[in-house]
């Protein structure tokens, strides 16, 4: 499989994966059930910046839609983000192994 491919299939996984996490489980992550079970959930600092919050979408009603979309970007984002990064980091080694 070419390396385009591998990568179309490795984004297609991670949008199916992120279409159905949030209708696996209506419980809070780990994390946030350890924090609240010992009891230091309230000493959690706020983020400096959120791009959808709680993972809903806004504007959207229905909450599990709303939080399959915000999967959706995350994943998107970070793939592109990731890509490029690779992109870059391939051109730069073959840029210098022709010198």
């Amino acid at each position: 499989m070419s390396n385009k491919k591998w990568w179309l299939v490795a984004l297609v996984f991670c949008l199916v994966l992120a279409t159905i996490s949030p209708l696996a489980s209506s419980s809070p992550d780990g994390l946030e059930k350890v924090a609240e079970d010992k009891g230091f959930i309230g000493f959690a600092g706020e983020s400096p910046f959120e791009i959808v919050a709680d993972y809903a979408f806004p504007g959207i009603e229905n909450e599990a839609v709303a939080t399959i979309l915000a999967g959706w970007l995350g994943t998107l984002l970070l793939f592109t983000i990731t890509y490029g990064l690779a992109r870059l980091i391939k051109s730069r080694r073959e840029g210098v192994a022709t010198r």
